[in-house]
């Protein structure tokens, strides 16, 4: 089960995500929403603290595949996770300009049409996301909410592609167990969860990763 710990914020918080066991650090550029960004300049500076057997995840907003070569260009982040719905005829633009990066599409989680729109990603992306966003909104909310969505539409995403899924969305230690049975997801992105008056909780951290050892063990 991959591990993902989100919205950090400092070269201090992916050295602590890091020592705690996370596989994945979440790096959020400018949103129209939500907790958690920091400036292109900042994700620079902590992807090139990053080992190499970490992944690093630049969350864009960006929709323009000339613009999102530009800010993984600018950034150095091994993986792209876009938050927004990249049209299709982009992903060969994408795959010719950065063909060493993982490309991640999210799906907010919103009903049943999600279980479509994963399907249709699920030949061009390497990996998805499933979030609790809300992209159709004046003010977009592309991931942050620290809501659950429902996790029985994630599970038929999860069994109906032929990808890794992550799941996202409002985990924490006191559900995690859960989230994993019901789900099965390849991995578990987490942010408000292990957060304490927006600052990476190293208890928090501690505890949820524990609890994520312990439920796998036992399945």
């Amino acid at each position: 089960m991959k591990i993902k710990i989100c919205c950090i914020s400092s070269q201090e918080e992916a050295q602590i995500a890091i020592s705690s066991g996370a596989d994945v650090l979440g790096l959020v550029a400018k949103m129209p929403s939500g907790p958690g960004t920091i400036d292109d300049t900042l994700i620079q500076d902590i992807v090139s603290i990053i080992p190499k057997h970490i992944d690093s995840f630049l969350l864009t907003p960006k929709t323009n595949p000339h613009e999102i070569i530009e800010h993984q260009r600018f950034t150095g982040a091994s993986c792209i996770q876009l938050v927004d719905a990249v049209a299709i005829e982009g992903y060969p633009i994408l795959r010719e300009h950065l063909p060493t990066i993982k490309l991640i599409q999210v799906i907010h989680v919103r009903g049943e049409e999600s279980i479509l729109e994963a399907k249709k990603y699920e030949k061009f992306a390497d990996m998805i996301l499933l979030d609790s966003g809300n992209p159709t909104l004046a003010i977009k909310e592309l991931g942050g909410t620290g809501r659950k969505h429902d996790w029985e539409i994630s599970r038929k995403i999860v069994e109906g592609v032929s990808i890794p899924v992550f799941l996202a969305g409002g985990l924490n230690p006191e559900n995690i167990h859960e989230a994993i049975e019901v789900v099965n997801p390849y991995g578990l992105d987490i942010c408000s969860g292990v957060r304490s008056n927006g600052k990476l909780d190293f208890e928090k951290l501690s505890c949820l990763i524990k609890a994520i050892q312990d439920k796998m063990r036992d399945k």
